[in-house]
């Protein structure tokens, strides 16, 4: 699930908990809400972690095939 798919689902349940009126037998409304937004938050979160772990991979990767400086580079004051 995707972040875009985790905010989808805590806008939907905000509608259900927040805004609908209606009522149903058997089911409560106001609690479906709830618990979408819940799984909406828990995948949002899952999301940014999973984004953030990739990038640093990422970060990773490219430093490890970055060539060496030439020797007698001297890099820029407040750089390293």
């Amino acid at each position: 699930m995707g972040w875009s798919t985790s905010l989808l689902l805590v806008a939907i349940g905000a509608v259900l908990r927040f805004a609908v009126t209606a009522s149903v037998s058997g089911i409560n409304i106001h609690t479906i809400g709830v618990i979408l937004m819940i799984v909406g938050a828990v995948g949002f979160l899952v999301s940014l972690l999973w984004m953030v772990n990739a990038a640093d991979r990422d970060r990773a990767a490219i430093r490890a095939t970055a060539a060496p400086p030439a020797e007698g580079y001297v890099p820029p004051r407040g750089s390293v």
